[in-house]
């Protein structure tokens, strides 16, 4: 099929199921499978002629067992995560994700009361875990980006395991006039031996079909669930407000915060992973707990410069 015949296709498509009260979310959902389904072939069939170019019977037996479980595996995780996205839809509804970015109606200060972000200061967190002891640091800049005409706050993250740095990390923030925090993109990389390995979750609003989200609503209640980011394929987190009133005990001082929120996040790239997340009146995140394992992520330290 050319490409002029698949676009010809997906129009008579979209038309058609528009037609029939079809909506878009579950439409998006639908195409996403596809995508997955086909990158699991395409890489099955890669792997496959690999495999005929070996020099044994028993390597190219064993090389396509190998390739066949691999395919087995991949279509699995694309049925998980079209699963996913039709519990999002379900709660979302069904309209497109298009949320409209006016300049004018954003401040220059990120002042949340749970995701304040006062330039010149880092949070430290620390815990372990089953890949090694974490060290991470959520730096607020003084640097600024403007995306989509919108002034955000840079924030450098970074994360050690074992005094190793495997990610590093470039976020963009920015505040509305009603008091939410956007999270306008990210350049984010994963590092193995110092090198970069992946730069997977990496994108910027208005850039490709990616859109901002909201990080940290102005008046989070219970029940909220909201996209964080949205990316199709590549950034597609998000949060659920499931408490206002944790109390939550770390070393920073003071040891203890009350009234803390609570959010549940998740993301159907990765339909596994579970993360609470705990965040405290005038400071911010203070802990995150990987909800299968139990590892905590805690607040340490709090530095200004």
């Amino acid at each position: 099929m050319t490409v002029a015949t698949l676009a010809g296709a997906i129009a008579v498509w979209s038309g058609a199921a528009a037609a029939h009260g079809k909506n878009i979310c579950d439409l998006s959902s639908e195409w996403m499978l596809r995508s997955c389904q086909t990158q699991a072939r395409a890489e099955a069939h890669l792997a496959l002629a690999k495999c005929l170019n070996l020099t044994t019977a028993a390597a190219t037996h064993a090389c396509r067992q190998q390739a066949a479980a691999d395919t087995r595996d991949a279509l699995t995780t694309c049925a998980d995560a079209d699963e996913a996205r039709d519990t999002v839809c379900s709660r979302l509804g069904p309209a497109a994700y298009d949320p409209v970015i006016n300049p004018a109606s954003f401040v220059t200060t990120v002042d949340n009361p749970y995701f304040p972000l006062t330039p010149g200061t880092t949070l430290v967190y620390e815990g372990p875990t089953s890949e090694g002891f974490n060290h991470s640091e959520f730096a607020i800049t003084h640097n600024t980006k403007v995306i989509l005409g919108v002034t955000c706050i840079e924030v450098h993250d970074t994360v050690q395991l074992d005094g190793v740095l495997a990610e590093d990390t470039v976020d963009w923030f920015a505040q509305d006039v009603a008091g939410n925090v956007w999270y306008f993109g990210e350049n984010t990389g994963e590092l193995a031996g110092g090198r970069f390995v992946t730069l997977d979750g990496t994108f910027t609003g208005g850039v490709n079909g990616a859109k901002p989200g909201i990080v940290m609503e102005a008046h989070p209640a219970i029940g909220d669930f909201y996209r964080q980011e949205f990316d199709l394929g590549n950034a597609e987190d998000l949060a659920d407000v499931i408490s206002l009133t944790e109390i939550v005990t770390v070393p920073v001082q003071p040891a203890a915060f009350t009234n803390c929120l609570k959010t549940a996040e998740t993301t159907p790239l990765e339909p596994d992973l579970l993360e609470y997340k705990y965040y405290a009146l005038g400071v911010g995140n203070v802990l995150t707990v990987d909800a299968h394992t139990g590892e905590r992520l805690e607040l340490v330290q709090i530095t200004s410069n």
